[in-house]
């Protein structure tokens, strides 16, 4: 009786709380109500009215609120501002409450989007705190606007930071210098311990205190913070010093700048510090050769951009805008003090006090840097002691586009949006003019006695770095392909690494390297690698090859080149053909890949160096073929006979876009195999010829196969008559076991799909999973399909959509 009485007391304070409301609550409402009274819209009901000043007084009231019963708290619930509403979802879920359709209703009447029909979200609240953290981050949400987003007693920022998962910093770092400033510490700090990835997306030229607000945010959230993975979109013009900063910082190396405030995390004893030579050794790996190619084309580089901007530095007028620096520049402070050359701060590698003549250039090398710290100042090396290569030519830009890139106030993203498009036309045109023929070749030549690795990653502390990097559409200058080579070689932490069309051209074999060199090390996490260009200076095969030699214990490997490899000019002399380590006649060790995924260029592809790298992946479970070409049907036999006798781990297998019509037999042979459990043919051209004999024996050969569970056909023309032959394969007498079928764009009719359905019904088969019906020729009678799919879901589930057949053919007919 306790339980009951309780529930009572608990409604009693409600009705109380309401009344005590109702007549001030009641009075503001009074005269819309009478002059609306005999309109469409009554005026709100009695409990409303209560909800809403219980609402607005949450403050005082939240405690008793948590303690309604639940039938009550479940219409108070959508009155509520964001904030209670999501302070108060532990509460709901106890009383057997769910707020996922509230926060999913907000989602549409204040983001006013539309998710992707690709992404699940299993939880909308956290969806909408996270956009609702970066809107407000932005600027491009008031919560003024509207009272479920304003509350005085609550932060937006601070409130929404713990949901953040994902964090996308766009244009000219847009956010970056508000969350490192002292008001949001509080958000930092949530920030660190929530947020998994960080993106950046269509950055333009940033100033120089925008990289170090950025330098100080990537220094907390991934060095002191739980980001796993930073993902770089769109990026056709790399500004170096902020590039190579997002990837020093992502591997885990950190300086304080010049001027910035130290870190508190970092504790007292390693503030202003930085390792002794012997650390730095032990930070980029000992066990890899310190005078290896790339270290030392890298550090001429560094060394010929620092002694050119130091020369430029005392004549050029003060920029607000960041222009090409140097990668030392970039990979020590990021460029946040022009007169950093010319007098390095005491947190450098000089003792306080130490005062540098205007006239006297920075030091290059490790050595005179090291020795500068130390007493003994008359053995330090000077810097002009070693001789120096041309300097490099810089980016031109764009004329006229300097207000623009600094522009401020609400309407900058769109502004930055339209500037972007412009500046990237206008630099295109431009072009990049760099000479680096003769630095490379005298780095590689050993003549630079200051070229023995790079100064600034041995003046730099190690932290935490991240395990996933991701780089789609940057292109990679040598500069900027150097420095992410040089910090792979010694990346233990990384596990997965993704580069898409970055213009690699001959620096692939410096990734090679890099990845041989960082396999070698102890502890290498790397397992999954994702690459893709327009062109490589290597055939896809033998590029192939040589990552399976290079990294033995990788598992995912994703390779894709959209044209036939051509013979690149590659920027180092001499090194026009492939070094003879990478490419070579060797068979390829056994390896852990377990998913293969290549996608060929037009032409022929020879079949032997396909069956090397399948006879060497023993673990082999996925392999995906796109538009692969063989010579003969024989030599695709040859490749299904390999996997048959090498691979017997195989469970998923997928052709897309190949010419399969004159290799039915060998089709005949897949189905036949009792090892895979799933078969994709895409747009491979299966019944163009002899469809009238192929589709019975495809049948029969699925019909004994009991052990595939899954087969997609998209884009093979089966029409209404392949798809009736196929409803053969669930009949009575049949021993498959597939339940997953995809028949997408293959021309099927509603009047075909109906009989389909039917026949499906006769033979009792019961739901055998899912149906995928996309871009099919439903609509030429949506009653019949309707009618059709309706009879499919009593079987299976089935997937559709409202495609139009006429206008997709009249796009079709617009582009021959």
């Amino acid at each position: 009786m306790a339980a009951p009485e309780a529930w009572r007391a608990r409604s009693c304070w409600f009705c109380e709380v309401a009344a005590a409301t109702t007549m001030e609550a009641t009075s503001r409402e009074a005269a819309p109500a009478k002059s609306s009274a005999s309109g469409p819209n009554a005026p709100p009901a009695l409990f409303e009215l209560c909800g809403r000043a219980v609402s607005a007084h949450m403050g005082v009231l939240e405690s008793g609120v948590w303690a309604l019963p639940g039938p009550i708290l479940q219409s108070i619930l959508p009155l509520l501002n964001i904030y209670y509403l999501e302070r108060i979802e532990e509460t709901a879920l106890k009383k057997g409450l769910s707020t996922q359709a509230i926060w999913r209703r907000l989602w549409d009447e204040l983001m006013k989007t539309r998710p992707s029909s690709l992404e699940s979200v299993t939880c909308w609240r956290a969806k909408f705190m996270e956009a609702f953290f970066s809107h407000v981050l932005r600027g491009t949400i008031d919560v003024s606007s509207d009272r479920r987003l304003c509350d005085q007693r609550f932060s937006p920022l601070l409130h929404s930071s713990r949901h953040v998962r994902q964090l996308t910093i766009c244009n000219m770092l847009q956010g970056a210098t508000e969350l490192v400033a002292e008001p949001n510490r509080r958000v930092l700090e949530t920030l660190a311990s929530s947020l998994h990835t960080l993106k950046f997306r269509h950055l333009l030229f940033s100033d120089v205190a925008a990289q170090q607000s950025l330098r100080q945010l990537l220094h907390q959230l991934i060095h002191h913070g739980a980001v796993n993975q930073v993902s770089l979109y769109s990026w056709p013009v790399p500004e170096s010093a902020l590039f190579i900063l997002i990837l020093t910082m992502s591997a885990g190396f950190w300086q304080p700048g010049p001027g910035g405030p130290p870190c508190r995390l970092c504790g007292e004893a390693s503030r202003g510090r930085a390792p002794s030579r012997e650390e730095g050794s032990l930070l980029l790996g000992s066990r890899r050769p310190r005078r290896d190619a790339a270290e030392r084309c890298a550090a001429a580089l560094m060394a010929t951009r620092r002694k050119s901007e130091a020369k430029q530095m005392p004549r050029a007028a003060p920029s607000t805008r960041v222009t090409r620096r140097s990668t030392q520049e970039s990979l020590t402070s990021g460029g946040t003090d022009p007169k950093r050359e010319l007098y390095p701060p005491a947190t450098s590698h000089e003792a306080p006090g130490t005062k540098r003549p205007p006239s006297a250039p920075a030091a290059t090398s490790s050595a005179s840097a090291s020795a500068s710290s130390s007493t003994s100042s008359s053995k330090r090396a000077p810097a002009s002691s070693a001789p120096q290569p041309k300097p490099l030519k810089r980016f031109k830009r764009a004329a006229g586009k300097k207000g623009a890139r600094t522009r401020q106030g609400s309407g900058a993203e769109s502004e930055d949006l339209y500037d972007f498009v412009f500046i990237v036309a206008g630099e295109k045109e431009d072009g990049e003019e760099m000479e680096i023929g003769e630095v490379a070749c005298g780095a590689l030549d050993g003549s630079d006695p200051s070229c023995l690795g790079l100064p600034a990653l041995e003046a730099s502390q190690r932290f935490r770095s991240i395990s996933t990097l991701e780089l789609f559409t940057v292109p990679l200058s040598t500069e900027a392909a150097l420095t992410l080579c040089h910090l792979l070689s010694s990346w233990v932490s990384l596990e997965s690494l993704t580069l898409s069309y970055n213009g690699l051209g001959s620096n692939i074999f410096r990734l090679l390297d890099s990845l041989r060199a960082l396999s070698g090390q102890a502890g290498c996490r790397l397992r999954a690698l994702h690459l893709s260009d327009l062109f490589s200076p290597l055939p896809i095969l033998e590029l192939t090859r040589a990552i399976v030699r290079a990294l033995p214990l990788l598992r995912v490997l994703s390779i894709r080149v959209d044209h036939p490899s051509q013979r690149d000019n590659p920027a180092v002399p001499g090194n026009a053909g492939p070094p003879s380590h990478i490419v070579g006649d060797e068979e390829i060790p056994e390896n852990c890949l377990e998913q293969l995924e290549m996608g060929f260029p037009r032409g022929a592809q020879p079949a032997p160096l396909l069956c090397s790298v399948l006879k060497a992946s023993g673990s082999l479970q996925q392999l995906s073929l796109d538009s692969a070409t063989f010579a003969s049907p024989q030599d695709f036999g040859l490749v299904l006979q390999t996997l048959k006798e090498y691979n017997l781990a195989l469970k998923r297998l997928s052709f897309h876009d190949m010419n399969l019509a004159d290799c039915q037999s060998e089709v005949l042979f897949l189905l036949q195999n009792l090892t895979l459990q799933e078969i994709t043919f895409s747009f491979c051209r299966l019944f163009e010829k002899r469809p009238a004999q192929f589709l019975p024996e495809m049948v029969a050969a699925m019909k004994g196969n009991s052990t595939l569970k899954g087969l997609r056909l998209p884009g093979n023309r089966l029409g209404n008559a392949g798809l009736l032959a196929l409803a053969d394969v669930f009949s009575e007498d049949s021993s498959s076991s597939l339940c997953q079928l995809d028949i997408s764009s293959n021309c099927i009719k509603p009047d075909g799909l109906l009989e389909f359905a039917k026949r499906l019904e006769r033979w009792g088969r019961g739901a055998f999973g899912h149906l995928r019906l996309f871009q099919n020729w439903l609509d030429q009678d949506a009653v019949t399909a309707r009618e059709a799919i309706r009879r499919l879901r009593a079987t299976c589930h089935v997937v559709s959509d409202s495609w139009d057949s006429s206008q997709a053919f009249a796009d079709y007919v617009s582009t021959m």
